[in-house]
C-alpha cells in the first residue's frame, strides 16, 4: 500500500509538470525537456557502462544531448539558424576520433554505445520540438496530445489486460503484456482522440485517428525496447529518481519512440 501511495503520488505531480509546462509556453517546454533530456543520458550511459562509468565522459554526452536539444529548439523557433547544429557535429566527431587515443580494448562498442546514447535519448527528445514548434510557432495541442494517448493508452492497456489479457503479446519481452490489453488500450485512446476532434477542428478527425494510433502502436514498441534493453543488460529499473516508477527511460520509453513517429505523421498527413 505504502508502494502504490508513492507511485502515485509521484505519477500525479509527474504529469501535472508535464502538462503544465508544456501548456505554459514554448521556454517552459524547452527548459524542462532540456532537463529531462540530460537526464535520461545521463541515466543510458550508465546503464550501457556500468561499473566503468567515466564521469568526464558522462558528462560530456549530457552536455551533448542537452544542447542537441536546445538546438533543436532554437532552430525551429526561429532564435539561430541551421550553422546551430555544427559545434554538435563537431562534438560527435570528437567523440569518434578521440577512441584512437583512449587505446579502449573495444572501440566499436564505444563508437556504438556513442550513436545508441545521442539518437535514442537526445535525438528522440529533440524530435519533441518538430511536433510543437512550425514556422517560428509554438503549439502544445499537437504535443500533449502525444502525451495524453500515451497515458491513456497505458491505463487502458492496464485494465483491458489485466481483467481479460490471455494472449501474450510479446512474452521473450515483456510477459505480462497482452494482446487484449494492447487493443484495449487503443480503444480507450480511439476515444479520446475523437473528444480531441470535436474541439480542435483544425486537424481533420480522420488524423487525429491515424495520429492516435501511430502515437499507440509506436508507443508499444518503444515500451518493449527498453524493456529489451533492460533485459539485455539485467536490470530492473533504468533508474531510481522517480519514486515507484523507477528512471527517466522508464517513463519515457513510449515517448522515445512515439515522438519520431508522430513528427512523421504530421509532415506526412497534416502539415502536407
Amino acid at each position: 500500500m505504502k508502494n502504490l501511495i508513492t507511485r502515485a503520488f509521484t505519477g500525479l505531480i509527474f504529469v501535472v509538470v508535464i502538462i503544465s509546462a508544456i501548456w505554459y509556453g514554448a521556454y517552459s517546454f524547452s527548459g524542462l525537456f532540456c532537463l529531462i533530456t540530460g537526464l535520461s543520458v545521463w541515466e543510458l550511459y550508465g546503464l550501457l557502462y556500468g561499473k566503468n562509468t567515466n564521469l568526464i565522459k558522462r558528462c560530456t554526452h549530457v552536455l551533448g544531448g542537452v544542447y542537441l536539444f536546445a538546438a533543436t529548439f532554437m532552430y525551429r523557433y526561429d532564435i539561430a539558424g541551421s550553422d546551430i547544429f555544427l559545434p554538435y557535429l563537431l562534438f560527435i566527431l570528437i567523440l569518434f576520433i578521440m577512441e584512437l587515443y583512449y587505446k579502449a580494448d573495444n572501440p566499436i562498442k564505444n563508437w556504438a554505445y556513442l550513436l545508441l546514447i545521442q539518437v535514442y535519448a537526445a535525438g528522440s527528445f529533440s524530435l519533441l520540438n518538430l511536433v510543437a514548434i512550425e514556422g517560428a510557432v509554438y503549439s502544445a495541442i499537437p504535443l500533449l496530445a502525444i502525451f495524453i494517448f500515451v497515458w491513456v493508452n497505458d491505463t487502458g492497456a492496464y485494465l483491458v489486460g489485466s481483467t481479460f489479457g490471455k494472449r501474450r503479446l510479446f512474452e521473450r519481452i515483456s510477459p505480462k503484456k497482452s494482446w487484449e490489453g494492447f487493443f484495449g488500450g487503443i480503444a480507450f485512446v480511439l476515444i479520446v482522440a475523437y473528444i480531441l476532434s470535436c474541439y480542435f477542428i483544425e486537424i481533420a478527425w480522420y488524423n487525429w485517428i491515424g495520429l492516435s494510433v501511430t502515437t499507440v502502436v509506436f508507443a508499444t514498441w518503444g515500451d518493449l525496447t527498453e524493456s529489451l534493453l533492460k533485459r539485455t543488460i539485467q536490470v530492473k529499473d533504468s533508474g531510481s529518481i522517480l519514486p515507484g516508477h523507477g528512471g527517466m527511460l522508464d517513463r519515457f520509453d513510449s515517448i522515445i519512440m512515439a515522438s519520431p513517429a508522430a513528427y512523421i505523421y504530421f509532415e506526412l498527413f497534416i502539415r502536407n
